[in-house]
């Protein structure tokens, strides 16, 4: 699955003291340990009630293993008039043990009749005997309570007919809309089951362990074409004009990855070297849209295969574009369902920036068809597992297959966005306990896609990618149709040597080149293992301190820690029982060689080869860790960056920039030496180094324009104008340049728009004043739409008539750059009608509303409103949205993580407070509160200095 998060959908400026989603902290050694709630009840008598009023037989949200699935045959018939759907399923099941009961999960769903046959039953054809049925909700099961025991070793089938609605929001079974060009209002069925919602669907054993083979049959009407998993087999006519499709049975999977689709959509469709058959799927009126996307998954999938040496084990694969989706994309095996704007491409609206984006969403979507699909993680704990592989499988085939998109410069900022997050206290371990729905809907944050994936970069930089690529082969084929844990990935890693690389003593150096303090030698599974469970088991990220004397280097490894500083009395006390394996990188200006070390302990030494003018830790930002140069190190590497900035590599200069600053967070550095660094930047030829910097500077002025403190913004206005003149000058109003060009001009030009540069204003003005009066059908160049349509959206009559536009785009592309620009009005009333229309659902749709509220609450005249809107109408929100669910969680984050005063923090406490009093908790509610007292604490300690350093420089 892709999250949404991953890329917000208007590119709104999303500050470094913002955040989004994650879960708070855990000790450690609770990661060895069975939650209480899945252990088995000590007292007999303690067992909940179901809704009858009778004994529930089964108190834990844990399934029991007595009775496991082998094999659904499901029959599903929804009715898109009536919005509801009837449905019957035979389970075949093994009995492991003695039992009087089957727990199943089901919940909204009517269970019509339940009936149970032994296999020798089933062989004479005799009927099967009735089950009586309880039902508890609290747990989302129901208990089919048998005449006689289940024998342990033999199957039994049980039948199942049932009923419900098609679901209202974007989990389960539900329904979806969207509009044809006629203006005709078209409805689709569509599923999305994970993590715990294919229970909404259908009664399952909806655990991931569970695996299964599934035989779906759909009914539906002429007009429509059904889809699932695997291909069509045949279609048979019913009477009163129905046709009901027959599906080849699916491999071996989890419920979750279950998918069938009822719609009148079109393809395109084109076949692998391999032989697989690709279809992608859309409305009719945006078929033109899906060509890209067919030409990349093609490409990838044949990545894939030879990557993984495992080929796609279905001769299908479908692609489909769902009008209404919560999250970015989903890996159902054989049928990914994808939002819109993830998966269509319309060379006229969409930018340099959309096109990487679809790109990289089918390719984290494929790698999920090995890592997750093929290999399964055990329990939700470990989701990383398929998240954190995914989002790292973009880096190694986007790079391979699209290296124009010059991709991993884009993964640098996967790892700045959680390094952001991961160094509050309140962050969370990759790998924790996750019990209740709730709890494992918050797994799926950037802890487990982001900093799994940067780990994961982390440690084949330390193998070797050659070793690396072998071990994960080794995991995947031994671990196929299968589910694996942690401990799993660390053994096929640590075996990963390849023969002849073992010297005497059974050792494998996992670089040939490595210099001799390396200490990188694998022993056995220890090694690997013994590394990364100080990366997966206990939260937060390092800070490795770097104190130079001569040629000698002392280091000192500590707990990073933003808002929370050294001088603070907690800081200590927070810093208790950290350590990390860092698998150090570093280079010099005397040589282009990459030294290695591993730190293992809070201190260390180590002696440089030769003298050096300056020494760079984290080569290439590939470690998940900070560095801090104490003495006078900062102030060399920055004399090296003014005089030559090209001796260090551009992802270095990068991971300066980046370092600088969070540094200055942690009360570290002061906030002149990180923009004394900046300086230099008028020089910078490389565009994503020159992003990096600006983006800081850029988000200094959002913050005091939140904030109305005038005469900073105004000054820092001046200051940038005047300092990247030279930068914006050079930007042209077209779509020309490699992809990191085109996105520096979209980011420049927004830029200079939003200071009111004159010229800026002047050429945006005139290319809307163009599109107006061409009626919508001039092609404005898409990577100055947004912008053209920001500076139109300031007068009335151009709102009006982009709000006209939007209604009538059959872009999303288009749709989410229109909708950026209305929301940043000046005008309350008019923000006020976005609200509404994103609560009414019908021009603006729901799956939007969370992203609009988080734009306008970023624009100076729309944060009261917005903040004010999500405390009043929260029992409205909630009937759109799961407590859980990420778009909940991103209206809470979006409303509130930008305040920086003492009384927006008791404001949001206060309304928080009166959440947990209703029963409503969530961890990003404590997320949020260390977020605006870091924001407060930032602002204290740097606003003076940001204030005197820009009347120095302006």
């Amino acid at each position: 699955m892709v999250n949404s998060q991953g890329k917000l959908l208007f590119n709104i400026y999303v500050a470094f003291y913002c955040l989004a989603v994650t879960l708070p902290k855990i000790c450690i050694c609770s990661q060895f340990s069975i939650p209480s709630s899945y252990q088995s009840n000590k007292d007999p008598g303690a067992f909940p009630v179901a809704t009858n009023g009778e004994p529930f037989p089964w108190p834990e949200l844990r399934l029991p293993n007595t009775v496991t699935p082998l094999h659904y045959d499901l029959l599903i018939h929804p009715n898109l008039t009536s919005l509801d759907f009837v449905a019957s399923e035979k389970i075949e099941v093994l009995a492991r043990a003695a039992t009087q009961f089957i727990i199943l999960h089901s919940k909204d769903l009517e269970i019509k009749d339940a009936t149970l046959q032994s296999e020798e039953d089933s062989r004479y054809m005799k009927p099967g005997e009735k089950l009586r049925v309880l039902s508890y909700p609290i747990h989302q099961q129901i208990a089919l309570l048998v005449p006689e025991k289940l024998m342990p070793g033999r199957k039994y089938y049980v039948d199942i007919d049932f009923q419900a609605k098609l679901a209202d929001g974007f989990q389960g079974f539900y329904k979806s809309t969207y509009r044809t060009l006629g203006g005709e209002q078209r409805i689709i069925a569509v599923t999305d089951f994970e993590p715990t919602e294919a229970r909404m669907a259908f009664p399952c054993f909806d655990e991931p362990l569970f695996k299964a083979n599934f035989s779906i049959k759909i009914r539906r009407e002429s007009r429509h074409i059904a889809l699932s998993n695997m291909p069509k087999v045949k279609t048979i006519e019913l009477e009163g004009g129905l046709l009901e499709d027959h599906f080849e049975t699916t491999v071996k999977m989890s419920t979750y990855l279950v998918a069938y689709i009822v719609c009148d959509f079109k393809s395109v469709s084109g076949t692998t070297s391999s032989g697989v058959k690709v279809s992608i799927y859309a409305s009719p009126d945006k078929w033109s849209q899906t060509h890209y996307a067919l030409q990349a998954t093609l490409k990838l999938l044949d990545f894939y295969e030879k990557y993984f040496d495992i080929n796609y084990p279905l001769s299908k694969l479908d692609l489909i574009a769902v009008p209404d989706f919560g999250s970015g994309a989903m890996e159902n095996w054989g049928l990914i369902t994808y939002k819109e704007t993830s998966l269509l491409f319309d060379p006229k609206t969409s930018s340099a920036s959309d096109k990487l984006w679809v790109t990289v969403v089918i390719a984290h979507e494929l790698a999920h068809q090995w890592f997750g699909n093929l290999v399964t993680m055990e329990w939700w704990n470990d989701i990383w597992l398929n998240e954190g592989f995914a989002n790292y499988m973009e880096l190694v085939s986007v790079n391979a297959t699209y290296p124009e998109l010059q991709f991993d410069d884009s993964f640098l900022n996967l790892c700045f966005e959680v390094i952001a997050r991961d160094s509050l206290n309140s962050s969370r371990p990759i790998s924790k306990p996750a019990e209740t729905p709730t709890q494992i809907q918050e797994m799926f944050d950037e802890v487990s896609y982001n900093k799994g994936a940067c780990i994961l970069n982390m440690l084949k930089d330390f193998l070797s990618e050659e070793k690396f690529q072998k071990g994960i082969i080794r995991y995947l084929k031994n671990f196929s149709y299968r589910n694996a844990k942690n401990d799993d990935l660390w053994d096929s890693l640590s075996n990963s040597c390849l023969e002849g690389d073992f010297i005497s003593g059974g050792v494998c150096y996992s670089d040939s080149k490595m210099t001799s303090n390396t200490l990188a030698s694998l022993r056995g599974n220890v090694e690997v293992k013994e590394m990364m469970t100080t990366w997966t088991l206990q939260k937060g990220i390092p800070l490795v301190v770097v104190r130079r004397d001569g040629r000698s280097l002392r280091l000192q490894q500590e707990r990073f820690l933003k808002g929370i500083f050294k001088e603070d009395p907690e800081w200590k006390p927070l810093q208790e029982r950290y350590l990390w394996h860092i698998p150090l990188t570093y280079s010099t200006n005397s040589s282009n060689a990459i030294h290695r070390h591993i730190l293992k302990s809070k201190t260390d030494t180590l002696d440089l080869p030769e003298e050096t003018s300056w020494v760079k830790f984290n080569v290439d930002s590939n470690g998940y860790y900070i560095v801090h140069y104490e003495g006078n190190g900062w102030d060399q590497l920055i004399e090296q960056l003014n005089q030559n900035h090209m001796l260090l590599r551009p992802k270095d200069r990068i991971g300066l920039i980046h370092d600088v600053f969070q540094l200055v967070s942690a009360g570290r550095l002061t906030l002149d030496k990180a923009l004394d660094m900046t300086r230099y930047l008028q020089h910078e030829t490389s565009s994503p180094v020159l992003l990096k910097g600006l983006s800081y500077l850029e988000l200094f002025y959002h913050m005091m324009d939140l904030r109305n403190i005038s005469d900073v913004s105004e000054n820092l206005k001046h200051y940038l104008l005047q300092y990247f003149k030279p930068v914006i000058d050079r930007q042209s109003w077209s779509d020309e340049g490699s992809v990191w060009d085109r996105m520096l001009r979209s980011a420049v030009l927004k830029l200079a728009c939003d200071l009111n540069h004159a010229p800026c204003i002047r050429k945006a003005a005139e290319l809307f004043s163009q599109w107006m009066e061409s009626n919508g059908k001039l092609n404005i160049p898409t990577d100055v739409l947004k912008i053209v349509h920001s500076v139109g959206a300031r007068t009335t009559e151009g709102w009006n008539y982009l709000l006209e536009q939007y209604e009538l785009s059959m872009s999303g592309a288009e749709k989410n750059k229109i909708l950026y620009a209305l929301s940043t009005s000046k005008h309350q009333e008019k923000l006020m009608k976005l609200i509404e229309l994103g609560m009414e659902g019908k021009v603006i749709k729901t799956q939007d509303l969370a992203v609009l509220l988080h734009a306008i609450a970023r624009n100076p005249k729309g944060q009261q409103l917005a903040w004010n809107f999500v405390r009043e109408n929260w029992t409205h929100l909630l009937q759109k949205f799961d407590l859980s669910s990420f778009a909940m969680r991103m209206i809470i984050s979006g409303t509130t993580s930008h305040f920086s005063s003492k009384d927006e923090l008791e404001e949001v406490k206060l309304f928080f407070e009166s959440l947990k009093a209703q029963g409503s908790h969530l961890d990003i509610f404590q997320i949020v509160l260390e977020t605006i007292t870091k924001n407060i604490k930032w602002l204290e300690k740097n606003l003076p200095t940001l204030r005197s350093w820009l009347l120095v420089h302006i």
